[in-house]
């Protein structure tokens, strides 16, 4: 394969260089300011870590390396030399041919990022051919080799996969493979791993880690865990309403922050809710088995009890059964084998047998508010609805008492016009959260609902919900692949993989060794506060 850039990448020479960088968004009918003066320098062969919470600017800044502003963004003061190339003065021809080719890009999504239509080799390849950087032949042989780099399994043949034939973890390496395919000089990675278990999140960072070093390719890395940036960067640039609050070596930036602010971005990680034992159980999951498609089987005699007034934390790796037990709970997919039964009364196994009233006391709260909000609808409809279909509210008691759920959930009323689009992340959230507690319901599922946050927001979800179970008295199902949420929110702890509960039982029992095999892997995989972390793990399991 030719080689993209004009020549051998020598390392620690200067690569990119933004200066006084200035970017505006549009909304509400006026310019806001979202990056405010950043300068960032990196170098070939290095790492760069952008952290902070939602709407400091990172993925923007990100964006913006690569002489792009996304839709409804504008660059309006600064240079970005790549390379020695000013990219905000050459014409939008030359931008493009440097994307893709010399600058890469990873998305958050890898399932939203690739065409459903097409084959991933056809994906990976892509680029590398439109460019003339390499033939059909040459770029396929090189996929492979890449697939072979980041640990894909079966290297020579998951390229004729279709995206959804892979897990997300393999898909997100599959995507780097598609940025690699024509040895960018340059990537940015904007919040990888934030959707991925930790078990595959451990395997996605170490073969994203390993390719960039062998490449010697210069990186940005967006996100908002400070563990997880710890494993990946040289330097880390805390950045906060779009301005720089401090920037160091990494490990200089653990050892010693010097802004209160950077010890904020790992808050949920200290949040831990004193547990407390069952007195009366709401929910009863009997030796339940189900499956798709009525043979491949997702869900294999799982027993779990839901207390009232507690929280049970279901954890485990991507394609243990989670979802698929929150979707047998609500009805959506009934089971093959097995009862439930709710506050003392048999639940129906389909959703269309179960009574208005049984609906009304078991919701659930999505892992996307963007996929789970109608982009059509304000922020006063989407809470209208389940006031207006459960309880018959209308006129002045239903306006009145979505005043108090917006109240409920710390938003102002003055958002209830606004559609979801309007919203950050954590509003959405909450918005979710209202629409849920607008049933009054007994039992609450919570579906991976703070994964996709910022640290800082997720506190603030965690907080609000313990603070509502403690008001209201609900139950909560809460369903994630974070060993901080869990000791954030849990009283009990249920440990499943591959369909089948592992271990199950309070908080400090589980969490405290020794630990069966599966919970001792999930245990050890959180990333931890040490730039040598990652290192460690990897060389413990022999990766």
């Amino acid at each position: 394969m030719k080689n993209s850039g004009p020549g051998p990448r020598e390392k620690g020479k200067d690569l990119l260089q933004i200066r006084n960088l200035h970017v505006e968004g549009f909304s509400d009918e006026r310019w806001h300011p979202i990056v405010r003066g950043i300068d960032l320098t990196l170098k070939r062969g290095e790492v760069l870590g952008l952290i902070g919470e939602s709407g400091a600017g990172k993925s923007t800044i990100g964006l913006a390396a690569m002489g792009y502003a996304k839709p409804g963004c504008r660059i309006t003061q600064g240079s970005i030399l790549f390379d020695g190339i000013d990219l905000l003065a050459v014409s939008e021809t030359v931008r493009r041919r440097l994307r893709g080719s010399r600058i890469a890009y990873v998305a958050q999504s890898a399932a939203a990022s690739f065409n459903p239509a097409h084959r991933l080799l056809e994906q990976t390849v892509e680029t590398a051919v439109a460019h003339g950087i390499a033939s059909r032949e040459e770029a396929n042989r090189s996929a492979v080799d890449l697939y072979r780099r980041l640990q894909l399994p079966d290297p020579e043949t998951i390229g004729f996969r279709y995206p959804h034939q892979v897990s997300g973890g393999q898909l997100q390496r599959a995507m780097t493979a598609m940025a690699m395919a024509c040895r960018p000089d340059l990537i940015v990675f904007d919040e990888p791993t934030t959707a991925l278990d930790v078990t595959t999140q451990v395997e996605v960072l170490a073969s994203i880690r390993n390719i960039v070093e062998e490449f010697n390719t210069a990186a940005i890395y967006v996100t908002h865990d400070l563990a997880v940036v710890a494993q990946m960067a040289h330097r880390i640039m805390v950045l906060r309403d779009g301005l720089t609050v401090e920037e160091a070596e990494t490990r200089q930036m653990l050892a010693a922050p010097a802004q209160e602010y950077t010890k904020t971005l790992w808050a949920v990680r200290k949040l831990a809710k004193p547990e407390v034992a069952a007195e009366e159980y709401l929910l009863t999951i009997d030796h339940v088995t189900a499956a798709y498609a009525r043979t491949v089987k997702v869900l294999q005699d799982v027993c779990i009890k839901v207390p009232r007034e507690r929280t049970v934390a279901v954890v485990g790796e991507s394609g243990s059964g989670k979802s698929t037990l929150a979707r047998v709970v609500t009805g959506l997919l009934p089971s093959l084998s097995g009862s439930i039964s709710f506050a003392g009364q048999p639940l129906s196994k389909s959703l269309k047998m179960r009574p208005k009233e049984v609906l009304r006391r078991i919701q659930m709260i999505y892992q996307t508010p963007d996929n789970a909000l109608n982009p059509r609808q304000t922020v006063e409809d989407i809470i209208a609805r389940p006031l207006e279909f459960y309880l018959g509210f209308s006129g002045a008691q239903r306006d009145r008492r979505i005043g108090e759920l917006m109240h409920m959930v710390e938003m102002s009323e003055a958002y209830l016009d606004r559609l979801p689009a309007e919203l950050s992340g954590g509003q959405k959230q909450r918005v979710c959260i209202a629409r849920a507690l607008a049933a009054d319901p007994d039992l609450i599922i919570c579906d991976e609902i703070t994964s996709a946050l910022d640290q800082i927001v997720q506190e603030e979800i965690l907080k609000l919900l313990m603070r509502l179970q403690k008001d209201f008295g609900m139950s909560y199902l809460f369903i994630t692949h974070d060993i901080a949420t869990v000791r954030a929110i849990a009283d009990e702890i249920v440990v499943m993989h591959q369909g089948k509960v592992v271990e199950q039982g309070m908080k400090s029992e589980v969490l405290t060794p020794p630990h069966p095999a599966y919970t001792e892997r999930l245990l050890s995989s959180v990333p931890e506060m040490d730039p040598d972390w990652l290192t460690t793990l990897l060389a413990r399991r022999k990766i």
